[in-house]
């Protein structure tokens, strides 16, 4: 269970009413399957031993010394196997009949939880003392409702089980399992089929797991319950923090997944609504530690959707944060004008074309947008052409502004050889621009909108106090492949055909600062040359920043998500490379101006060192 993954899987055989034998070897048969899979928590439909759907045969003994002797077998039968198995019987203890979650590992039965709500059903509520009741040669406590189960090989995973109509209760089990530390929360589900079944299951298991920040894993009754009086559709499934990872919804279903036990703990840290240690009755299981087979898929732009159908809403709410929040700052600063400097990047792109829509929903011309470029040493005719053209067909007031004269000027005063290429050389000009768009948006009672994304403030791509520096930066909550996806939404949804070629271009343009003289007019500096890919540095920042995952966990994912893009020292180049970056240009982050978010980011010391997470990627990489 190495960086925290762990198989999980729910299973629903087809059964046989009452006939508890039978399903008996359909539980052993999924238990065997399941463990040849690597599976380490197996759950399965309530009552499952017996079915649902036997009515006042609950009551009968024939029937609960089967069910008795049934799990005996399967509790036998999991002898040898690393897996936690949930199983569901009708349980007879005195005069009260239960329907019970058993705990079955390596052999032994850890404990029967009893279902709580028992209103409506043929079966007794729990019992306010612990009871014990003999299955096989062996006595097993009837335990409260709300025992976890914690793996000795895994901390971060604590197992809670709820029952049946357990989990519709305002107050379940589960729900207080989660607040005293459970990640994983086991719903032995009663529910028959309906046409709204699977989607209510599907919408209350993500709800649960996301406001829980657990996982939630479903087993619903299958095709072998009587249809006396409903139909029952064998509904599987894996939730973990709102997405679901797994489902089936057939006979003989059998959803599996891996669960991630560590990044559900990351995500409950310096939250005090969850305990780690609790008062809840807790069996020990899972000694052997191993390495999780992953087969869930890892994507390599997780600050996007999944789906290409979710991305254009997607990208609207994008548009949206970064159009109000500039309206906000422009109206609560009495300003009518937006000053932009474009370059013909997907940044300023993107900037320019916020900046026009605030400004029409404000109500003011278009050409309030005074949207400037200022070439110099690194600008081509490429860059510049396309940031004209955008600004033209948005209908800005366009200015051309060369700044070499000055720049020239600057070097002369500083005493700067015009050949030196060095660092003050390249952010001389950036610092020229800035302060050209700053002096003009105060004549013109406007807004320098800063261009710069996130993904470049996180590797400190930009100039301090140049480019790295505006009065409202739209950009500032947005990684580069954000940014990307929303011009192509709008590339791709435009109706004006000369604006559409021109932001195609933009985007098929190599990132640059354009900063070093070039020649037969191509583009040479390329950003992704030196920091490495964009839309990998992305993902290391979601990864480490956002889910808070080690390095070598990172790069462990990288290599599935980018498998055939980069070797494995490619990986770790760039993962180090990210980490050293992180660190040393923090100071840049610490001075910021304000600026729309649109996922959290932590904050750091700006003299931080990357020793410790160079030092763990390394050992990993080298094990």
């Amino acid at each position: 269970m190495k960086n925290g993954f762990v198989k999980i899987a729910a299973a629903a055989p087809v059964i046989r009413v009452a006939d508890a034998e039978y399903n008996a070897e359909r539980v052993m048969e999924c238990m065997r399957k399941a463990a040849d899979e690597g599976v380490k928590v197996l759950a399965f439909p309530e009552l499952t031993l017996t079915g649902v759907s036997c009515y006042d045969l609950y009551q009968h003994r024939v029937l609960l010394d089967g069910a008795k002797k049934a799990l005996a077998r399967v509790a036998k039968a999991s002898e040898g196997m690393d897996m936690l198995c949930f199983v569901g019987l009708p349980l007879g203890v005195g005069t009260r009949v239960y329907s019970a979650a058993a705990a079955v590992y390596q052999g032994e039965i850890l404990a029967l939880i009893p279902r709580e709500n028992v209103e409506r059903s043929p079966f007794s509520a729990p019992a306010l003392e612990t009871r014990y009741v003999k299955i096989g040669d062996r006595e097993t406590a009837v335990e409260s409702c709300d025992a976890l189960f914690v793996c000795e090989a895994l901390p971060e995973l604590k197992v809670a089980v709820e029952l049946g109509a357990d989990r519709d209760a305002l107050e379940s089990p589960a729900l207080r399992a989660v607040r005293s530390g459970a990640t994983l929360v086991v719903q032995m589900a009663s529910f028959p089929e309906t046409v709204t079944s699977r989607a209510d299951a599907e919408l209350q298991a993500r709800y649960e797991s996301k406001h829980g920040k657990a996982a939630v894993l479903l087993a619903a009754p299958g095709r072998g319950e009587s249809s006396t009086d409903y139909v029952y559709s064998g509904l599987c499934l894996v939730a973990e923090n709102g997405k679901l990872l797994a489902e089936e919804e057939c006979a003989n279903s059998f959803a599996v997944s891996e669960i991630d036990a560590e990044y559900l703990l990351n995500l409950r840290r310096g939250c005090s609504d969850f305990e780690f240690e609790s008062d809840c009755a807790e069996y020990l299981w899972g000694e052997e530690q191993t390495e999780t087979k992953l087969t869930r898929k890892f994507f390599m732009h997780p600050h996007l959707p999944e789906t290409a159908e979710a991305l254009p809403a997607y990208c609207e709410r994008m548009l949206d944060i970064q159009v109000s929040g500039l309206i906000k700052r422009m109206e609560y600063a009495h300003l009518d004008h937006c000053v932009v400097g474009i370059s013909g990047g997907v940044d300023s792109t993107l900037c320019v074309i916020v900046c026009a829509k605030a400004i029409e929903k404000m109500g003011l011309p278009a050409t309030n947008v005074v949207a400037c470029t200022l070439p110099c040493f690194g600008t081509s005719s490429r860059t510049k052409s396309n940031a004209i053209i955008v600004a033209e067909q948005l209908g800005c007031e366009v200015r051309v502004i060369d700044i070499g004269k000055s720049v020239y000027q600057h070097f002369d005063d500083i005493g700067h050889a015009h050949d030196d290429y060095s660092i003050a050389f390249e952010n001389a000009q950036a610092r020229e621009r800035t302060q050209v768009l700053m002096d003009i948006a105060n004549k013109v009672n406007g807004l320098d909108v800063g261009t710069e994304d996130l993904s470049e403030y996180i590797d400190g791509w930009c100039t301090y106090n140049g480019d790295h520096t505006s009065m409202y930066d739209v950009n500032l909550g947005l990684t580069k492949t954000q940014v990307r996806a929303n011009v192509r939404y709008i590339a791709e949804n435009t109706e004006d055909r000369v604006l559409k070629a021109a932001l195609f271009d933009v985007l098929d343009c190599p990132v640059t600062p354009e900063l070093l003289p070039i020649h037969d007019d191509q583009i040479e500096q390329k950003s992704e040359e030196a920091v490495g890919s964009y839309s990998l540095q992305d993902f290391f920042t979601h990864c480490i920043l956002i889910d808070g995952f080690t390095p070598s966990k990172t790069l462990r994912l990288a290599k599935i998500a980018y498998k055939g893009e980069f070797t494995d020292e490619e990986l770790k180049r760039w993962l180090t490379s990210w980490c050293k970056r992180l660190f040393s240009q923090q100071f840049k982050r610490s001075c910021l101006m304000d600026g729309p978010a649109v996922e959290a980011f932590i904050q750091m010391p700006s003299d931080g060192e990357a020793a410790l997470f160079l030092q763990e990627l390394n050992e990993s990489f080298e094990s």
